[in-house]
């Protein structure tokens, strides 16, 4: 697949024109509006990306839009693991999580992770704040317990893991109202204070429904949601994405993912993308151009 340049200085000024008269329609359309982006994979673990991503989220603020970042750290919390001795551990999708691991998480994801992505973004040059599901009663969880697909009728108890009982935005749209650009990690509190580690992308799939975003941006490793073949699948609809649940297209990780997608779209997120994190300047093109680089999903 190839991707553009990430160096603006190979353009000529006739393609910048061309860009900047082709994003023109999109800043106009979306000025004002919430798009919560869940950053994760490839783009968070090359510096290239990195920078790349900070860039775009700070230029989707200059130019009028509202961009909420969400973030996990599946690799950074492993490492961290291994340095305990530690393995992980999943069951559908979702990291079995002890007291012990649900620590690594804590310091993983609030401090290390959600420091350098607020780190990055204002070294882009803009005002980024951490939050994690405590901070002004955000996110609040209670335990999540799996359906065990051997023994039908029986649930699995995994830990620590969180699903989410209720989003507090007030502290979020603070922020923005501030010009901030809130950066949220997916740990959620019980009304017992305990901490929970909740899948990322289902916090940014919630966030984005009570925000009322225009768009939520899911970031992932692929080029999108591929078929069996390994082929793009540029548009799904709710009755198409049961079927590739149904005959195993969509497993393991991606099942979380586009299940709070699809969940998004039904309750009044305007559209859904899986996008390819490995493309420099993704969310701009996603967002701004007519060159999508992903799947859009729709409830209908």
């Amino acid at each position: 697949m190839t991707t553009p340049s990430s160096d603006p200085t190979t353009y000529t000024s006739e393609i910048k024109a061309a860009v900047l008269s082709e994003a023109l329609p999109y800043i106009r359309r979306f000025h004002g509006k919430t798009v919560v982006v869940k950053y994760g994979g490839n783009a968070m673990t090359e510096e290239a990306l990195q920078r790349s991503f900070a860039h775009d989220v700070v230029l989707l603020k200059l130019v009028g839009l509202n961009p909420v970042v969400v973030h996990g750290g599946g690799p950074q919390i492993n490492e961290a693991l291994k340095r305990v001795g530690k393995e992980g551990e999943f069951i559908q999708g979702m990291r079995v999580t002890d007291a012990e691991t649900m620590e690594v998480v804590e310091w993983v994801l609030g401090g290390q992770v959600q420091q350098d992505i607020v780190m990055m973004i204002n070294e882009a040059g803009g005002k980024a704040v951490g939050l994690t599901g405590k901070d002004g009663c955000l996110i609040q969880a209670t335990k999540k317990l799996v359906p065990n697909k051997e023994r039908p009728g029986e649930m699995i108890d995994i830990g620590f893991v969180g699903d989410i009982s209720r989003i507090e935005p007030a502290v979020v749209k603070a922020l923005q109202d501030d010009q901030f650009i809130p950066v949220i990690s997916s740990i959620g509190y019980g009304e017992d204070g305990r901490a929970y580690n909740i899948n990322a992308d289902l916090v940014a799939g919630k966030m984005a429904e009570v925000l009322g975003a225009e768009k939520l941006v899911m970031l992932t490793n692929t080029p999108g949601v591929l078929d069996k073949q390994g082929k793009l699948l540029r548009s799904l609809s709710a009755r198409t994405i049961d079927e590739l649940f149904e005959d195993g297209t969509i497993s393991g990780g991606m099942l979380p993912k586009i299940s709070s997608a699809l969940d998004a779209a039904r309750n009044g997120v305007n559209s859904v993308h899986v996008v390819d994190g490995r493309v420099p300047h993704c969310l701009l093109l996603e967002i701004l151009t007519d060159r999508g680089v992903g799947t859009m999903i729709s409830a209908h």
